[in-house]
């Protein structure tokens, strides 16, 4: 048996073998000596096993494919934490590319704050996916729009650490959520919730390779809408003000946050499809609410 590494990346995967290994590639090249991190990889059922794809990084990696049946990237993420060895998680995808120092930056704010939830900067790396790139600018307005003490501050799941302990103290992610797109602000909520800081770490950076065009963000962001739904019934269900709705300068500062930061052709490309993200947004919020309400056997009118 090894040395304990410092710190385990759990990775949930489903199918794209191809997808996984430029993960471990980018994994194999961190600037950390192999036995300081292990990679444990979950298989969320693939059609194709995804073991063959981890052992061919064996003699690189510290890495373990588990298999599990299919249950969703929320259940993936905690079988992983729970057969982690480290005393801090980092959470990513396969669709990320880590930067060879993102581990090395994520310790490092680990020990500057070992209480804390880090979320790191995740940078888009589609060239010419304006959809991509406009999903990525509406994240960092996000963290930067909410605060460390704000209740709902959130760390997208793709680039998050966490001690070890506290995670599965606090349960670990929610598998209650019927979709991705929920279940990472449902966390960062019940973090907040326990007193503990939620640090960004802008050091720590994954490149985020997940081409969508605009057909692909508006389905994004309907999940998001219909995930939203699933958290403000939770928080309604736990006596919590359910349905929170930022101001009018949140949606002013988000449309024009582009600008400044690409060329204003592209800012006003950008702004416009971030309009979309929020209307997006509350046509899944308010269909999540219709289907909700027709199954509990409430008229779709009512409070």
């Amino acid at each position: 048996m090894t040395a304990v590494p410092r710190i385990s990346v759990v990775v949930p995967a489903f199918r794209r073998p191809d997808r996984l290994a430029a993960l471990l590639e980018a994994l194999a090249a961190q600037d950390l000596a192999r036995e300081a991190f292990e990679v444990v990889v979950v298989d969320d059922g693939s059609p194709e096993p995804l073991a063959p794809t981890g052992e061919a990084f064996s003699s690189r990696l510290q890495v373990r494919v588990h298999r599990q049946t299919n249950a969703g990237p929320a259940a993936a993420r905690n079988t992983g934490a729970e057969v982690a060895r480290a005393p801090l998680l980092a959470f990513t995808d396969d669709d990320c590319r880590p930067a060879p120092d993102w581990l090395r930056h994520l310790l490092a704010a680990a020990e500057a704050d070992p209480t804390a939830m880090l979320g790191g900067r995740v940078v888009n790396a589609v060239e010419g996916d304006a959809a991509a790139e406009a999903s990525q600018q509406l994240v960092a307005f996000l963290y930067q729009w909410w605060d460390d003490d704000h209740p709902s501050r959130f760390f997208a799941s793709n680039n998050l650490a966490v001690p070890t302990a506290a995670f599965r103290q606090l349960g670990g992610f929610d598998t209650g959520f019927p979709r991705p797109g929920g279940e990472d602000r449902e966390l960062c909520e019940r973090w907040h919730a326990t007193g503990c800081p939620l640090r960004e770490a802008p050091l720590a950076v994954v490149h985020h390779h997940h081409a969508m065009g605009v057909r692909g963000l508006v389905r994004q962001h309907l999940n998001y809408g219909r995930g939203a739904h699933d958290l403000h019934r939770r928080r309604a269900a736990t006596g919590e003000r359910g349905l929170r709705v930022e101001g009018p300068q949140f949606y002013l500062r988000l449309v024009t946050y582009p600008f400044g930061r690409v060329p204003a052709p592209r800012a006003v490309l950008l702004s416009a499809l971030l309009v979309v993200t929020q209307l997006a947004n509350a046509v899944g919020f308010f269909d999540e609410r219709r289907r909700w309400r027709r199954a509990q056997g409430a008229p779709s009118s009512s409070p």
